[in-house]
């Protein structure tokens, strides 16, 4: 059977600015027209369409949990399926559009291949461009696929970072370790002092990078402070927004350029897949596009669909994390044996006043300081039952880790401790569960964990 086109063969026109006088579009009756593949190519004034989508949205006005549910989501008219069949096909029939399609710079508005796009990636695609309030979206084979499209997008022979001093391992390696071998390179500073990252750039700086939370200690970075200073300058902000997901915050509304997340944790809850996705305008998105395409960095249509239907429950699911976290937070906080929580929900974090204002979920992210050493950490884990023992985050379980030995184990305990990860520091993330059972297997787990 072969599949519909996204959209009739004509309707590419609308790429081209219709305010544009007459002679630009090359209408007849403005006499002789330019060559039509000349004027695509070259009139600076053209539009992009939103998308690419199957068909035209209509998600005005509608709110997240409806939209996680619909948007995108293609009932099957060949059977009535409710819901986005799996395209598993890697090559498409070729028709004329779809080789004027190549010809004339518009590819990725036509299913050809799947590495260039799939039916169910372009599902997934336009339901987080929905949550996002973008104009288009971009899955990925993994969140550090998304990141390195988006900034080599982004970045010239010689361009200079400024980024977050508490990144993510993966992106610092990226940054510290990838772009001096392409001309590139890269300036930490404190994601909180707006001040230090304005000193940090340079003539040859061209895009600002920070996470919206930082791993561990959720610091809330201010976004549009950072904006604020990305326009003064003519710089591109680039935010990770994985801890935060588009039901806490969305950063593309205060100015962001693009937004990234590892779709493998919350925005797919299930710790049963990796992906990644970035999202933002469809001119910008236009450009990382070829980059997925020469990085090979394409999501298989399996896992599209896995995406898709983790996606449907992001609403409620952020909704129990940012729940029980909250009462698991509250509970760390009055225990005898723990001597700090951090926690964008309660008063007592730092940033507590910038997260009411900047976040509408805490997540379900807790970090605490138990009163002791690592050696009690170690211990505290060993005894948990339920909390599973594992790096990542965003599961309908929850997962538990130490800093000092994974996402920190590079840094001395020196650099830890000026970064404010001290001894006997764990990062929960909270899962769904009822938040009563978890409280009672923390309480075991601390007596255990110092031999009470």
């Amino acid at each position: 059977m072969r599949l519909p086109a996204p959209f009739p063969t004509d309707e590419r026109t609308e790429l081209l600015n219709p305010n544009q006088p007459a002679a630009v579009r090359g209408d007849p009756a403005s006499g002789p027209s330019r060559d039509e593949h000349t004027r695509w190519a070259d009139t600076l004034t053209r539009t992009r369409q939103p998308g690419p989508f199957r068909g035209t949205p209509h998600w005005a006005g509608l709110q997240p949990a409806t939209l996680a549910v619909h948007a995108g989501t293609q009932d099957d008219a060949a059977t009535g399926a409710v819901g986005t069949p799996i395209y598993q096909s890697s090559t498409f029939l070729l028709e004329a559009d779809q080789y004027r399609s190549i010809e004339e710079g518009y590819a990725r508005d036509r299913f050809i291949y799947t590495r260039y796009g799939n039916p169910s990636q372009w599902a997934v695609e336009e339901k987080l461009a929905a949550l996002e309030g973008a104009e288009s979206a971009l899955v990925f084979s993994s969140g550090m696929a998304a990141i390195s499209a988006t900034l080599l997008a982004l970045l010239d022979r010689g361009a200079h970072v400024v980024a977050s001093s508490e990144l993510y391992g993966g992106t610092y390696a990226l940054l510290q370790g990838e772009l001096p071998t392409l001309g590139m390179s890269a300036s930490y500073v404190d994601p909180r002092d707006l001040a230090a990252i304005e000193a940090a750039i340079r003539p040859e700086t061209q895009v600002l990078f920070f996470e919206a939370l930082t791993n561990p200690l959720l610091k809330i970075v201010d976004i549009p402070g950072i904006v604020a200073i990305a326009r003064k300058h003519g710089l591109r902000v680039v935010i990770d927004a994985t801890f935060a997901t588009p039901i806490a915050m969305k950063p593309l509304g205060w100015g962001v350029d693009v937004v990234v997340h590892s779709a493998s944790k919350y925005l797919n809850g299930h710790s049963d897949l990796i992906a990644g996705v970035a999202a933002g305008p469809r001119k910008l998105l236009d450009a990382i596009w070829p980059r997925r395409l020469a990085y090979g960095g394409s999501l298989d249509p399996h896992a599209c669909f896995m995406l898709e239907r983790g996606l449907k429950t992001l609403p409620l699911r952020m909704r129990a994390h940012a729940e029980g976290a909250a009462i698991v937070a509250a509970w760390l906080e009055q225990h005898p044996r723990v001597r700090r929580v951090y926690f964008a929900g309660l008063p007592s974090h730092p940033d507590h006043a910038l997260a009411r204002r900047l976040l509408a979920n805490p997540t379900g992210m807790v970090c605490f300081e138990l009163d002791g050493t690592d050696a009690h950490a170690v211990a505290l884990l060993e005894h948990l039952q339920l909390a599973k023992k594992a790096t990542s985050l965003g599961g309908v379980e929850t997962l538990v880790s130490l800093p000092f030995n994974t996402s920190h184990a590079a840094f001395t305990a020196h650099q830890r401790e000026r970064m404010g990860i001290r001894p006997g520091c764990v990062r929960l993330s909270v899962g769904i569960e009822d938040p009563r059972d978890l409280l009672t297997d923390l309480a075991q787990a601390i007596e255990c964990a110092f031999g009470a």
